[in-house]
């Protein structure tokens, strides 16, 4: 199977992509629908109800393996590969446990307005980069999750376009986090709730 990936997109290598479930997959559009269901199922489960341990690697590995568990048999586990984007495999669960510390404290602290933590959270996730595919969604769910259930606001509105597909909103979004990555927060702050 060879997929076209879109600008940002992490490609899968031949071992990852030996993980896919559905045998009968053969395009991407196939697979995008199927993850998508999935994804839809996750959401109805993160949201339906407030976790308690939201800020812990394993609620983060937890809700990786409700969006993609159906569809991928890594779904859930950190990737062990160096890819396009990331910190070292081998640093990625110190780096999550830094970062939900980190958040708690601003949290605690009050250190940002509510959108701010959100968007330094979603920022540092997608530059963790943890598992070997889905990071931007997973991202982004985490960060919704994160808002509605610890900040009590609602959640973003992610340019209100299709951040999956390459296009406009897509390359806006990139280039936000591009911003973020040299510590300009200020085009995410805005792309999130457009």
């Amino acid at each position: 199977m060879n997929f076209d990936y879109p600008e940002g997109a992490t490609p899968l290598d031949p071992d990852e992509a030996q993980g896919l479930l559905l045998s009968h997959i053969t395009t991407r559009a196939e697979l995008d629908r199927w993850e998508q269901e999935n994804i839809t199922e996750a959401e109805v489960w993160a949201f339906r109800r407030t976790p308690r341990d939201i800020l812990t690697d394993g609620f983060i590995k937890r809700l990786h393996k409700r969006m993609f568990g159906q569809v991928w048999r890594w779904a859930g586990e950190y990737r062990t590969t160096g890819k396009n984007i990331g910190v070292p495999a081998w640093q990625i669960a110190t780096e999550l446990r830094t970062l939900c510390a980190d958040t708690a404290a601003w949290l605690e602290h009050g250190s940002y307005l509510p959108d701010e933590i959100a968007v330094r959270f979603h920022h540092r996730l997608t530059v963790i980069h943890p598992f070997p595919n889905g990071n931007g969604r997973h991202a982004r769910m985490m960060t919704d999750i994160l808002l509605v259930h610890l900040l009590n606001q609602p959640r973003f509105t992610w340019g209100g376009g299709n951040l999956v597909d390459a296009g406009e909103c897509r390359r806006q979004y990139i280039n936000a986090l591009r911003a973020a990555d040299r510590h300009d927060y200020g085009p995410l702050l805005e792309f999130v709730r457009t």
